[in-house]
């Protein structure tokens, strides 16, 4: 019976030996959850491990990228632009020893603040005078008889770098006598100094001698050693061409304790500390405190306590670093709002499938949840339980990704992965309590006017971000720019939503369409396909939304990639000048030999030799002149090819078809524009330098071409045949262009077989010197070069700052794959149990096992097409209206016009290759689960 109100029921002790106090206890609900479905809980540990994972370990990819890119920058710049150089004047009681204490406590005080490499380190002092040696029996050039000159310096350790050949290293040399000094074994034999020669330097202001006398011969021990750089020139004589006078200088080296004699001997002399930077220290992150803590050295508070505690206070720094980071950090910020779209997009799939995986915990649990509920549990104890249950599986996947993440990428920064892996977490975490939440809520009546007004509103917002992305273009402060980052993403949403409202009118009138039909699958399919899991007409919207933000992301990224390669490959052959191009120096001429060897080479489509003169004067009718460039062409037809095949330029080769005649007859020429209007007043003519004169007939204009890509000032393009004839003395050439699938190495080896007249005189002087230097390459003379566009490709594409912005576009594909694929299966668990029912009544009907699979691909195939090629069109769309946003110019290696255009192969690859994954893994998930499935559900009510 019922007991009254306010009455006490009594309750039975138990009997059975138990021992007070020791009452039976209940399990405890976190645990019996867990071990009720452990596989449920390690599927989502899973799913949250690689999220976090994920999510941690894009801010460590692109961290790593930046400080590889900025360290590969700097540390091609060259030793002495990226070192602090430090100067100050000589002092009459400065010695060797005092220049090491100043280096000591440059180096400590510098390398407080700054990694500073031991291995460029050099400190000495320089006269600031060079002065010639007027020994008559010195090696001097017989058109200009100029004084071969010599430059002083002291060097500390110069012995650790150079070894004597000959003689002995300096000493302090006597009181009015010769300065001792070093010079290097090669310049003596080109200048012909002697061990012993006492030089004359000419006479000090009061009339006095200076001369030195060589103590010693030494070799530099590597002389393309960049610890050499701005030393002068102490491995050889050099060469020095400039237009007044030509002459040899070398350099000599004076001891330690010479340098008040090294200071009167130049007139004045410097001491100097080379302070090297270590590019390998720099961070990308850090470049601001970098350059503040450079700034502070060179001109602030740093500056003045260097020269305390030097006790010089004429220490004066410089240093090319600070516009090296500037530099830097503005292909940085170029290239990140390419950088940080994938990521962006990977994370929006990733939470539409946690929401995902939220709601397939509900719907299996909601009869648990709502059974809680009506025996007193009250709404914030069930959700601390579900939390709980959650932090179980969750917090050490989380810790466990997070770590894994932070070790397998090391990198000094390390807050953003895991404020991004925490944000992951939370997600991970609170995505099923606040779905179970929504259980409690009230049931509104199925108007859709909620879901309404927030997709009006995500279009409102992606419509302003994208108005104002391209009213105002890229931003250009520092850090990536959230509205460039976020429109890609936002148009992906705005597609997906308004694909899932289109998708249920589309397929279910697809299915009433085949319902007429005679089959049955295709319309059970395309009809349930038409209904979400509940069966009601109003499909979920996230398992598409995740498709189509994969979809349009990964061909957003493949659409940018492909504009980069064909720009690069259009820059690097519009500065070969065709797919070949071979140049001369100005003394040299290409033999007719190689230009016939060059013609038959394979894969040559087109080629013309040329004759570049960049010092014409054309004048006008007014007698005015103007410098321009005048290119004969040997073959305009293939040069006109050339030109239409690089889109430079394009002419009809009918128009440089010239008659022959005499040396009054005018040639046809195509002129620059700005040259046209110079020429519109009546006849031409151009001059060449060495006297001869051509009259021209303008015969079109052009803005560029081959020959001059990037002309800079006027330049005029004649026909090779008639300006020869009037002009026979003109008759050579000095480049070769061609286009074609060639190789470069058999166009080397012809002209190392078939070369141009080797240079003689002073000509062969330059040769020589500039090949000292290793400017001759490939067996080639210095100046001989072989240019390729795949070569020069290659060289544009080196870039580890593309290389990071084409890997984070590839691994967030990747992974939008791998998470859309993963949410088109929890859609397919979700609608399991469901879907096996109907499966199993319609076995019993006499389905076959081959039908049932086509079921669930019919259930699931016009989905995936929808997204497939709804994202296709949205991923074009988004090309369409934000590619003119990005500057590309960074990651093409050259500063190119392009702007990302929307093409059809980019998209289509990656979308279809989406979709057939997803329609594997469909068939896959059926065929492993489905059966099993169908036939637990047909042996339902059986006893064991």
């Amino acid at each position: 019976m019922t007991p009254r109100t306010g009455t006490t029921v009594p309750t039975t002790a138990p009997t059975t030996g138990t021992a007070p106090g020791t009452a039976h206890r209940p399990a405890r609900w976190v645990r019996t959850r867990l071990r009720a479905n452990p596989l449920a809980a390690l599927l989502m540990a899973a799913l949250a491990f690689v999220a976090v994972f994920l999510a941690a370990a894009f801010p460590r990819i692109a961290d790593r990228g930046a400080d590889t890119a900025l360290q590969d920058f700097v540390g091609h710049k060259g030793l002495n632009q990226t070192s602090l150089q430090t100067t100050s004047k000589t002092r009459d009681d400065d010695k060797a020893a005092e220049l090491d204490r100043v280096q000591r406590q440059l180096t400590e005080m510098v390398g407080r603040q700054l990694t500073l490499t031991q291995s460029g380190q050099a400190y000495g002092a320089r006269a600031l005078g060079d002065r010639g040696m007027g020994n008559p029996e010195y090696d001097r050039f017989a058109e200009r008889r100029t004084d071969p000159a010599l430059g002083l310096l002291y060097l500390h350790d110069l012995a650790a770098r150079a070894t004597l050949t000959d003689g002995t290293w300096p000493t302090p040399g006597a009181a009015g006598g010769p300065l001792p000094i070093v010079i290097s074994e090669k310049a003596a034999e080109s200048i012909h100094i002697k061990l012993g020669d006492v030089i004359d330097n000419g006479t000090e202001g009061s009339g006095a001698k200076r001369t030195t006398v060589v103590v010693g011969l030494y070799q530099v021990n590597d002389p393309q050693d960049p610890f050499w750089e701005e030393l002068g020139c102490p491995a050889r004589a050099c060469l020095r061409a400039d237009p007044e006078h030509e002459h040899w200088m070398t350099s000599g080296f004076v001891d330690g304790d010479s340098l008040p004699a090294l200071a009167r001997w130049g007139s004045n002399a410097e001491n100097f500390w080379r302070l090297p930077v270590d590019a390998a220290s720099l961070h990308a992150d850090q470049l601001d405190r970098t350059r503040g803590i450079l700034s502070s050295f060179l001109t602030g508070r740093d500056a003045t306590a260097l020269a305390d505690a030097t006790r010089r206070p004429d220490l004066h720094t410089s240093s090319g670093l600070p516009e090296i980071l500037n530099r830097a950090d503005d292909r940085y910020q170029a290239s990140l709002p390419l950088s940080t779209i994938g990521p962006a997009a990977v994370a929006g799939v990733a939470t539409v499938v946690l929401f995902l995986a939220a709601a397939l915990t509900t719907d299996r649990r909601t009869a648990e949840i709502r059974l809680l509920q009506a025996r007193g549990g009250s709404r914030a104890g069930v959700l601390r339980r579900l939390i709980a249950e959650g932090a179980v599986t969750v917090l050490p996947a989380t810790v466990l990704g997070t770590a894994l993440a932070l070790v397998l990428l090391p990198t000094p920064r390390w807050d953003r992965a895991v404020l991004a892996a925490l944000a992951a977490a939370l997600i991970a975490l609170l995505a099923f309590p606040a779905r179970a939440a929504l259980l409690w809520a009230r049931r509104r009546p199925a108007g859709g006017r909620r879901r309404l007004v927030g997709e009006l509103a995500v279009l409102a917002v992606t419509a302003a971000a994208v108005a104002e992305v391209r009213h105002r273009g890229v931003g250009t402060g520092s850090g990536p720019d959230p509205l460039l980052v976020a429109a890609p993403l936002l148009l992906a949403v705005t597609g997906g939503l308004l694909l899932a409202r289109i998708e249920p009118v589309v397929v279910g009138r697809l299915a009433a369409l085949v319902g007429r039909g005679r089959g049955l699958i295709g319309f059970l399919g395309l009809a349930r396909a038409a209904r979400d899991d509940s069966g009601r007409r109003r499909p979920s919207a996230l398992p598409l939304l995740a498709l189509v933000i994969a979809v349009t992301t990964t061909g957003f990224g493949a659409t940018v990639l492909d504009t980069i390669d064909h720009a690069r490959t259009r820059a690097a052959r519009i500065a070969t000048g065709g797919d070949i191009g071979v140049s001369l120096p100005g003394y040299a001429t290409l033999s007719e030999s190689f230009t016939k060897a060059a013609d038959a080479l394979p894969g040559v489509r087109a080629s013309t030799a040329v004759w570049v003169e960049p010092n014409a004067r054309i004048v006008g009718a007014d007698q005015r002149y103007t410098e321009a460039y005048l290119i004969m062409v040997v073959d305009p037809a293939a040069y006109a090819e050339i030109a239409r095949t690089l889109g430079a330029g394009e002419f009809d080769p009918a128009k440089l078809a010239g008659a022959a005649g005499g040396r009054d007859t005018p040639v046809p020429a195509l002129v620059s524009r700005d040259l046209a209007e110079r020429l519109a007043a009546g006849s031409s003519q151009v001059r060449t330098p060495n006297g001869n004169d051509l009259r021209l007939a303008v015969a079109g204009t052009v803005g560029a071409t081959p020959a001059l890509p990037d002309p800079g000032k006027p330049f005029a393009v004649v026909p090779a045949g008639p300006a020869w004839e009037r002009l026979p003395d003109a008759k050579r050439v000095n480049q070769w262009f061609a286009v074609g699938e060639i190789d470069p190495e058999g166009v080397r080896t012809a002209l190392r077989d078939n070369g141009g007249v080797q240079p003689t005189g002073l000509a062969k002087m330059i040769a020589d010197d500039a090949a000292a230097v290793g400017k001759a390459v490939r067996g080639l003379p210095a100046g001989y070069t072989v240019h390729s566009s795949r070569e020069t490709v290659a060289e544009l594409g080196d870039d580890p700052l593309q290389h990071a912005a084409g890997r984070l576009f590839r691994y967030s594909g990747a992974a939008g794959a791998g998470f859309a694929l993963l949410a088109v299966l929890l859609t397919l668990f979700r609608a399991a149990p469901d879907r096996t029912a109907v499966l199993a009544r319609l076995r019993t009907m006499g389905l076959r096992p081959r039908q049932g699979l086509a079921l669930i691909v019919a259930e699931a195939l016009p989905r995936t097409l929808v997204a497939a090629v709804g994202g296709g069109l949205v991923a074009v769309a988004a090309v369409a209206l934000l590619g003119g946003a990005f500057d590309i110019s960074t990651l093409v290696g050259a500063r190119v016009g392009e702007v990302v255009t929307p093409a059809l192969m980019p998209v289509l690859l990656p979308t279809a290759g989406l979709a057939l994954l997803v329609g594997l893994g469909v068939v896959l998930e059926t065929l492993v689960a489905g059966r099993r499935q169908i036939a637990t559900e047909l042996r339902a009510g059986e006893q064991s």
